[in-house]
C-alpha cells in the first residue's frame, strides 16, 4: 500500500515517517487514516564458489545468527545500486552477475519494499567497510544446509519462501536460479 498524495507528513525520525490523512468512509463520515514511511532494503545471496556465503552480524541493539548482506537503498538510489554498495561495504565483494528475485512488500500500513537480490560468483576486491555499529562475518554453506537454515531460524519473509518452495517441489529449480549450469 503507497502513501495517498494527499497524505501529510506528521513526524520524521532517523528511519521513519509517519503520515496522516482523511479518509472517507463507506457511510460518508470521514476518518484519519495514519501509516509509516521507510527506506526500502535490500538483501543479497552471495554465491561463490559453488557455495552461499551468509552473514553472521551483530549490532549494538541485536544479534542474528544468520541473514543475508544487505541494508538500507539511500534516498534516489536505485535498488540494485544499493545492493551492489551493501555487497562491497559488509563483504569488500563484486559479482558481474545479479538478479532480482522478488520484492516483498512486508506490511500493509508501512509504505516499505525489501527486493532479495542474487549476486552470483562474486569476488573478493578489497577488505570490508563495515559501519561502526556492525560486526559482520560471512560464513560458506552448501544449498542443503542453507536451505535448511532458513527453514529453521528466523529470515523474515525469505524462510516463509522457502518453505513454500519445499512443499511445492521447487526448491531444485530455486537451486538452479543461485546456481545456473
Amino acid at each position: 500500500m503507497k502513501i495517498p498524495e494527499n497524505a501529510k507528513r506528521v513526524f520524521k525520525g532517523e528511519v521513519f515517517e509517519i503520515y496522516q490523512w482523511d479518509q472517507k468512509m463507506f457511510d460518508g463520515s470521514t476518518k484519519t487514516f495514519e501509516m509509516a514511511k521507510r527506506p526500502d532494503t535490500v538483501l543479497v545471496i552471495l554465491t561463490a564458489n559453488g557455495k552461499i556465503l551468509v552473514a553472521k552480524e551483530e549490532q549494538p541493539n541485536f544479534k542474528r545468527d544468520f541473514g543475508f548482506a544487505g541494508g538500507k537503498v539511500d534516498d534516489g538510489e536505485e535498488p540494485l545500486i544499493a545492493a551492489k554498495r551493501e555487497l562491497m561495504e559488509e563483504a569488500g565483494m563484486q559479482s558481474d552477475d545479479w538478479e532480482l528475485l522478488k520484492t516483498y512488500e512486508p506490511f500493509n500500513r508501512v509504505d516499505w519494499n525489501i527486493h532479495v537480490f542474487v549476486a552470483r560468483n562474486a569476488v573478493k576486491v578489497r577488505e570490508h567497510s563495515q559501519e561502526s555499529g556492525e560486526k559482520i562475518e560471512f560464513y560458506e554453506m552448501d544449498f542443503d544446509e542453507f536451505a535448511d537454515k532458513v527453514s529453521l531460524q528466523e529470515w523474515g519473509e525469505f524462510a516463509n519462501e522457502i518453505l513454500r518452495m519445499k512443499l511445492d517441489g521447487r526448491l531444485e529449480e530455486f537451486k538452479l536460479r543461485l546456481f545456473p549450469q
